[in-house]
């Protein structure tokens, strides 16, 4: 029987993920932190009562250990299967320190890689990577490249720059699918997400400042942002997973038409207050006045983001473009389905369990 198994649970996308299997009454397990335990029973058992599906199956492991440190019995248990493996567990944040973003993203990927290439039918291996490992590259990146920048913005497109250079190596003996999405929102309709993060540190910026006579631009920017709603990661990799032709390939899951960053936060501004932005904060000041905690704690937006206002790239799609062209899935526009993304933040600004720890 098959069997549809991911790391990353209970997090926002692979729970969405899990959901959509849900739906199609598939056999589903996830591998799980002890310390999450509770969590993930919580989440699991709302997304089983909501499909009617059969129980998800939880399987206590440490993917930062040799052979993720799940039991024998567990281990067992996976060995007559045909498995879709998907790994999304990693650390997100863009302000991670180096030792623990290497521990979860390189090593914790180097011990999935092992354990995979360990079970005995791999239908596919899903690995979600983001379209940041090109670090401060700049012009046009494209799917079929894996090449080291001459610098990173951050330890965490560091870190999953040398995870996926070691998931690409693994094509050569195991169906992989490379998935490397855009900076990710919630859903285009509802904007429906669980954390506010990557664009919503704008937000938080302008909510946290609208009491002043008038909310400058950051710096001046000539850059385009990708951003991607979460429904259409959701569609593509689902597709893209059942997809023989995705097998051994790389897919930019970003925004083909993405919007000037600087339109992008004029429409925030207007969206959140009825005002034009106007003058300019300069750029170095930002990043001195970021660079002081407490400042950055207030205006609820760590420092590291203003290093993507001002980085030059354009994420090539021909790839995802090719594999997607019969099943009519789209990426919606940001500028178009934006309303929905800030009316759910007004709603929800004040709820703590959104808001990311500003360090």
């Amino acid at each position: 029987m098959e069997e549809i198994v991911f790391t990353g649970f209970p997090g926002f996308i692979a729970s969405q993920l899990i959901y959509q299997h849900a739906l199609q009454h598939e056999m589903i397990s996830a591998i799980i932190l002890p310390s999450e335990r509770e969590k993930a029973e919580t989440e699991a058992k709302r997304i089983e009562k909501e499909t009617n599906c059969r129980a998800i199956k939880l399987i206590e492991g440490d993917i930062t250990q040799l052979g993720l440190a799940i039991s024998n019995k567990d281990q067992e248990y996976f060995k007559e299967k045909t498995v879709t493996f998907w790994h999304l567990a990693a650390i997100y944040d863009l302000a991670v320190p180096r030792d623990l973003a290497w521990k979860v993203n390189v090593e914790g990927t180097r011990h999935v890689n092992e354990f995979v290439s360990n079970l005995q039918n791999v239908k596919r291996y899903v690995y979600f990577s983001t379209a940041y490992v090109a670090g401060n590259r700049e012009g046009v990146i494209y799917e079929s490249e894996l090449e080291r920048p001459a610098a990173f913005k951050n330890f965490y497109e560091e870190t999953k720059f040398e995870a996926e250079l070691l998931v690409d190596e693994l094509k050569k003996s195991l169906p992989i699918t490379i998935i490397r999405p855009g900076i990710v929102r919630g859903h285009s309709l509802t904007g429906k997400t669980i954390k506010f993060d990557g664009p919503y540190f704008f937000l938080n910026l302008i909510d946290r400042v609208k009491i002043l006579p008038f909310i400058p631009f950051v710096g001046r920017s000539t850059s385009y942002i990708n951003v991607v709603p979460i429904d259409y990661i959701l569609e593509a990799s689902m597709y893209l997973s059942k997809l023989d032709a995705a097998a051994g390939q790389t897919v930019h899951l970003t925004d083909p038409d993405p919007h000037p960053v600087e339109e992008v936060y004029r429409n925030m501004v207007q969206l959140m207050t009825g005002k034009q932005p106007k003058g300019r904060l300069p750029h170095r000041l930002a990043k001195v006045s970021l660079s002081i905690a407490p400042i950055r704690k207030a205006l609820g937006v760590e420092i590291e983001t203003l290093d993507y206002l001002t980085w030059t790239a354009d994420f090539d799609t021909e790839n995802a473009e090719r594999l997607l062209a019969n099943s009519n899935i789209q990426c919606a526009d940001f500028l178009e389905t934006m309303p929905a993304m800030v009316e759910f933040y007004n709603v929800h600004k004040n709820d703590k369990n959104f808001q990311i720890l500003i360090r």
